[in-house]
């Protein structure tokens, strides 16, 4: 019966990892896949990880299953990070999963068990959000979000869309960081996309993935935070890949924020049945990680420290190469006020290939870059690449 089957194409993204690794030139440059990568070139253990993980192969009393719902600690501590101050006075949920994906899969399958028609998706995006919604079964519509060309979001057109949205759609939100353009909403226009969604009786649902890679760890969720205040319902899918640096380890968790506790109580219980039968239990190792780190102040604090440290190398990065930039491109100073990982550059794919052919610099076909993939030693050798197509 494989037969009946049809090849299916290669994920562009994870193909162009082989690329780069099979390229044999030592000056080669991987501006792809999104991991944060330090002036060695590799990707670090933050140390309040590794003193987290020494401290739980020295106590942790068993490898028992965590239940399909995960390590109540790690979701508590977890919701305290991300809605702050405001977490204890709503009315929530959650339940933990293997990674941002998982908690994303599990929000689009409780929608179509909902109900839900249709979720509203802003363009660009990352190219797994709408494949995890039409996998589930709910359709995909789209809002312009972000013009490449004037490296602007195009916040009137999205506000224009979404009000043509039918009450009891969906739409999502980056709460910061956005991926793939590194642009943000203000404040202002925050406030403004809270009371539209509020108004129209709509689900927001909101991805945290890069929380204190922005501006920080409070105002990377400022707009989130908002937003929940406003409207009676909503979800919040959360990664700890970036912010804890534990990409392989799969650890997540998908909040909701319901009208009574008795209603977040109700979605705890579809979410947990709809985890179930997907895969069962969670990875605990990366949860019990977290939860060592926010329970113990001194972990914390270094935790923090080391974020803010990879926050700062970033902004610089980014602050150079803006610069180099705009003396070809004047558009591209906005890459210097952008946030987190990523920026979407105006290239065209015949810009791309001619750099990874003739310079072995590695980015996807989009333009779209990965500034923590930069050395600082390797700015302004790129940027005399980039100014020379």
């Amino acid at each position: 019966m494989f037969d009946t089957l049809s090849r299916q194409p290669d994920d562009p993204l994870l193909a162009l990892i082989g690329l780069f690794r099979a390229d044999p030139r030592p000056g080669k440059v991987d501006l792809g896949v999104g991991v944060y990568r330090d002036e060695a070139g590799r990707t670090p253990i933050f140390r309040a990880v590794k003193a987290a993980e020494k401290r739980l192969v020295e106590t942790q009393p068993t490898k028992a299953y965590v239940g399909p719902e995960g390590d109540a600690l790690f979701l508590e501590r977890l919701w305290a990070l991300t809605a702050g101050e405001a977490a204890g006075g709503l009315a929530s949920t959650g339940v933990q999963t293997p990674g941002g994906s998982g908690a994303l899969r599990l929000a689009a399958d409780l929608m179509a068990r909902m109900g839900v028609r249709r979720i509203w998706l802003g363009l660009p995006s990352w190219p797994n959000h709408a494949a995890i919604f039409k996998a589930a079964g709910v359709d995909v519509a789209t809002y312009p979000f972000f013009d490449v060309p004037s490296q602007s979001v195009l916040f009137d057109r999205m506000e224009e869309a979404l009000s043509g949205a039918a009450p009891g759609d969906a739409v999502l939100l980056h709460a910061s960081c956005h991926n793939p353009t590194g642009a943000a909403l203000s404040s202002a226009q925050w406030v403004a996309v809270s009371g539209l969604i509020a108004g129209r009786g709509l689900l927001p649902l909101v991805d945290i993935a890069y929380q204190g890679y922005g501006r920080g760890l409070d105002a990377d969720a400022a707009g989130l935070r908002g937003l929940l205040a406003k409207v009676p319902e909503a979800f919040v899918a959360v990664s700890c890949s970036k912010s804890f640096g534990l990409y392989r380890e799969r650890t997540g968790a998908i909040f909701a924020t319901a009208s009574s506790a008795d209603s977040a109580l109700t979605v705890r219980s579809n979410l947990v049945g709809l985890a179930r039968t997907s895969y069962s239990m969670p990875p605990d190792h990366g949860a019990a990680v977290v939860a060592t780190i926010l329970g113990d102040d001194a972990l914390k604090a270094d935790w923090m420290a080391e974020l803010e440290e990879m926050r700062g190398r970033i902004v610089s990065i980014r602050e150079r190469l803006a610069k180099g930039l705009a003396r070809r491109w004047q558009v591209l100073t906005a890459v210097a006020g952008q946030e987190g990982m990523f920026s979407l550059l105006p290239l065209e794919e015949t810009d791309v290939m001619r750099l990874r052919a003739e310079h072995g610099i590695y980015m996807p076909g989009s333009g779209r870059i990965n500034i923590a993939g930069l050395k600082s030693a390797e700015v302004d050798d790129v940027i005399a690449k980039f100014l020379n197509l």
